[in-house]
């Protein structure tokens, strides 16, 4: 990349390293060769954005094309930010250092609702106009996926094309669906019908919503006959033959994940019923040992790391666990490589896995109850019990642990004060576990308490059901700190307004997309981090719009309610979802997938855990 043009700001910002390119493994192409031009855009900072495995994964997918070239960008900080406006410079590619304005397409990925003010903000810095109804013939095509493109609708006035579920082989096919529109002239609204047509290509301009007089939606129709009415997600069946990056750019200054990271797995048998990722991801679908291996064996010689990170949803879960700690093992040790485990099942924690993840993980264990009653546990359906926890507990401090963690929700439905103070007793009975063994002296223990605010999310048993107000997360947060009185407890807990504006995004429909824009114009960014979030902004904002962000995160949604994600087909029948969420208010649970199927609307749509639909 060319940095003359920024070389003379880069002084004056934190961390310059996150804009000049030029990494080592960094892949340039020839630009006058290429047929399209992408621009990955992360609406977050480059250290985020450079530990994010699926944009890494797609940018192979894409680039492994030999007529396009995907560069990537990331969201300035604050102070670069100013300085380009001051100095009239437009974001830009890392690769080519060219304007994103000047490329055929802009991809954002959606991972966290309070990303949107960046995406728009990027689009802004760009010279692109952010409402897709304003851009013509002579800008770029805008697209959008990830987590949060399964409910669009807040963001469905700034995006042209959403990719809704596993994009591998769909942004291929869109893309070479461009590159043949292109060649041939044709418009933009012409490419976007066409696009339509493509399986899990979800174009927003091609839909009509229309609202009831109590302020629900009241219809949701395609404008055209040719236009699907659902959109239909996509997804991989076999992760041994998919495309995966073992080499890639290698980052200046330190990023969130600097390490090697492998994806074990894709999808969840467990059915926890406040997890999006649970219910979207599904079906279950696992790399062999053998595959993660090697491709274990070729990160290392292409980036130098000395540490594996293990990446999936439930990591006890892979059959292949103990098969695969084994073969790493047999080269890391003498290399001298870490690997990790994220955060496991406590009912998993025993034996000979055990004595494995101890050899691998040398930091706290992590674990997750999630609630502190086994009553609330069954309405979530966590599917443990507290002598499984207990048993855990003590497997661990057997082998020498003397830190855990543990995460913890509050204000799930049916919760009660008693179900907050039992996560205090919870806690208290883990800290009496460890000191009633014989300790060596001076040894003392650490248990930390993480909890977090739900927020219902879509395509989850719990999407109906609203969430607690601001105040009401906050006398239960201050409930819990009084029921702790030990040291040996650290707790910490989530912002309730930041949820609460996680709520609003999560459950909302194409109004909020005004409330975007003015946040925006009114200079905010970076929802997500402490030094830029403002509660007090956002009410002031919601005011200034005509919106009432508690209709889209406090209220409960009945059933027979059109929501504003219906239109989105996630493989996950709606019948199913409603199933779990009368069985959640009655404290009845249901089976992981593999002890029985459950006939979640996978059973037909490749999953092979399912027993050709068995229902309980």
């Amino acid at each position: 990349m060319n940095t003359q043009r920024i070389k003379h700001i880069l002084a004056k910002v934190e961390k310059p390293g996150r804009y000049t390119g030029g990494e080592y493994g960094e892949l340039i192409k020839d630009k006058e060769q290429m047929d399209v031009r992408m621009a990955f855009c992360f609406p977050d900072t480059y250290e985020i954005g450079m530990s994010n495995l699926g944009v890494k994964i797609l940018m192979k997918c894409l680039n492994d094309l030999p007529w396009l070239w995907c560069e990537r960008c990331y969201a300035p900080w604050d102070d670069m930010e100013k300085e380009m406006r001051r100095e009239n410079i437009p974001l830009y590619a890392l690769e080519s250092g060219d304007n994103v304005r000047d490329f055929d397409v802009v991809a954002f990925t959606l991972q966290y609702e309070l990303c949107y003010t960046n995406v728009v903000n990027m689009l802004e810095l760009s010279g692109i106009p952010i409402y897709a109804k304003d851009r013509d013939d002579g800008y770029p095509i805008v697209i959008a996926g990830g987590a949060c493109a399964y409910n669009p609708e807040p963001m469905a006035d700034f995006i042209d094309v959403f990719s809704i579920g596993e994009g591998e082989y769909a942004l291929v096919e869109l893309a070479e669906l461009y590159r043949q529109y292109k060649k041939e002239g044709k418009s933009k609204a012409e490419f976007l019908r066409a696009a339509s047509k493509i399986k899990g290509m979800y174009v927003p301009s091609l839909y009509e919503v229309s609202y009831g007089d109590d302020g629900k939606i009241a219809s949701f129709e395609p404008k055209f006959d040719d236009v699907p009415a659902k959109i239909e997600k996509t997804f991989l069946t076999e992760l041994d033959e998919a495309p995966f990056p073992t080499s890639h750019e290698m980052p200046y200054i330190e990023t969130v994940h600097d390490r090697m990271v492998l994806e074990v797995f894709r999808g969840c048998i467990r059915g926890c019923r406040f997890c999006q990722a649970g219910m979207i991801c599904r079906p279950v679908r696992e790399k062999s040992p053998e595959v993660l291996n090697e491709q274990a064996k070729a990160l290392y010689k292409n980036t130098g790391y000395n540490e594996i990170s293990m990446c999936s949803l439930s990591i006890s879960d892979y059959t292949g666990l103990t098969e695969l700690i084994e073969k790493l093992l047999s080269w890391t040790e003498k290399e001298k490589i870490n690997l990790s485990l994220p955060s496991m099942r406590i009912d998993s924690f025993y034996g000979e896995l055990m004595e494995k993840a101890m050899n691998v993980r040398q930091s706290g264990l992590t674990f997750a109850p999630e609630a502190g009653t086994q009553r609330l546990r069954d309405v979530i359906n966590k599917n443990i019990d507290e002598e499984e926890i207990m048993a855990g507990c003590a497997a661990a401090f057997d082998r020498g642990r003397t830190a855990l963690k543990l995460y913890f929700m509050n204000g799930l439905p049916t919760e009660t004060d008693d179900d907050i103070r039992g996560i205090a007793t919870l806690a208290q009975k883990i800290v009496d576990l460890y000191y009633s063994k014989k300790r060596t002296k001076g040894k003392g223990v650490q248990v930390t308490v993480s909890v977090s605010c739900l927020v219902p999310k879509p395509f989850t048993p719990f999407q109906w059901m609203g969430q607690d107000a601001v105040d009401e997360l906050k006398r239960k947060q201050l409930l819990l700190k009084e029921c702790i009185t030990t040291r040996k407890i650290i707790y910490n807990y989530h912002d309730s307004e930041v949820s609460f504006l996680e709520a609003v995004f999560a459950r909302g429909d194409r109004r909020l997309s005004k409330a975007i824009a003015e946040a925006v114009k009114r200079g905010q960014r970076f929802d997500s981090w402490d030094e830029f979030f403002s509660f007090s902004a956002w009410k002031e904002i919601f005011e200034a719009t005509g919106i009432e962000p508690e209709f889209y995160a406090n209220r409960s949604f009945g059933f027979d309610e059109l929501l504003p994600w219906d239109h989105i087909d996630c493989g996950v029948s709606k019948e199913f979802l409603i199933k779990e969420a009368k069985k959640a208010v009655a404290e009845q649970t249901t089976p992981d997938c593999r002890t029985k199927c459950s006939a979640c609307g996978m059973q037909n749509k490749g999953c092979t855990l399912c027993k050709k639909g068995g229902s309980n």
